[in-house]
């Protein structure tokens, strides 16, 4: 399965790429910050023209069309475009993100990350993998050391979950905290090293649902802001190397 997962959502990059720096129509959703393109819509069309061929009568959820109820014990989660803000405005950072569940349990997972041409997979058991090659979340134990990610939602005026001061602890406790727009490759990043920890709140079951899978085969962890497990419903994200969890914890506890 991961090897169909990772072929449409290949497909569904190019779209992406092919209409990225082009003149495209936008529409908001929710308010000014909350973006929706044509070409979101296009792949999103795409990746699920695929899913009802080749997989007919599984469950689908998508950032742009909902749900597409089904008996089915299978459920495709799906973001076609997750970072349509940096699309929008030229920055290329933005990714592919298709997760599968089989009984509410993610099974298989592959991120695009289109425009390094990267694709980070997972399959339940299996590990995972950028481009076929391994990899692993790193070691540092120092969260002083720490290089972390973030992001906000939408409605951040309000400052939802004390997120803005959650922001500012995080930059005094460690090396630099960064935001890059693309919740599913923030997990990535955390899952190939490159990060130590991830932390936000409010996301959808589209922007994580693969981006988990991948990190926890990377050997990281993921809790909610009270360390319980969560699922892809939740309102509270907490993705680390394993090492910094438990400080990034205390500090969220604070707020």
């Amino acid at each position: 399965m991961i090897e169909k997962i990772a072929f449409i959502s290949r497909i569904a990059g190019n779209i992406i790429r092919e209409g990225f720096g082009k003149n495209f129509s936008i529409e908001y959703k929710t308010n000014s910050s909350n973006l929706v393109t044509e070409i979101d819509k296009k792949a999103e069309s795409t990746i699920i023209e695929y899913v009802k061929k080749e997989f007919p009568g599984h469950g689908i959820i998508a950032e742009e069309s909902g749900n597409t109820e089904t008996e089915s014990e299978y459920l495709w989660v799906i973001d076609p475009l997750d970072g349509t803000t940096n699309f929008a405005h030229g920055l290329p950072i933005f990714s592919v993100s298709i997760g599968v569940q089989k009984n509410g349990e993610t099974i298989a997972g592959a991120v695009y990350d289109v425009m390094r041409d990267v694709m980070y997979s997972a399959e339940l058991g299996s590990g995972s993998f950028a481009n076929n090659r391994r990899i692993y979340v790193n070691e540092n134990e120092d969260l002083s050391k720490s290089v972390l990610v973030t992001g906000f939602p939408y409605h951040i005026k309000d400052n939802p979950n004390r997120a803005i001061e959650k922001f500012g602890a995080f930059l005094k406790s460690s090396r630099a905290v960064r935001r890059l727009g693309s919740a599913a490759i923030d997990l990535c990043y955390v899952a190939g090293g490159v990060f130590d920890g991830y932390w936000e709140v409010y996301l959808n079951p589209w922007d994580m649902c693969a981006g988990n899978l991948i990190l926890e085969e990377a050997g990281g962890k993921i809790t909610d802001f009270s360390g319980e497990p969560m699922n892809i419903y939740s309102k509270q994200l907490l993705a680390t190397n394993g090492k910094v969890h438990s400080e990034m914890l205390e500090i969220i506890s604070r707020y």
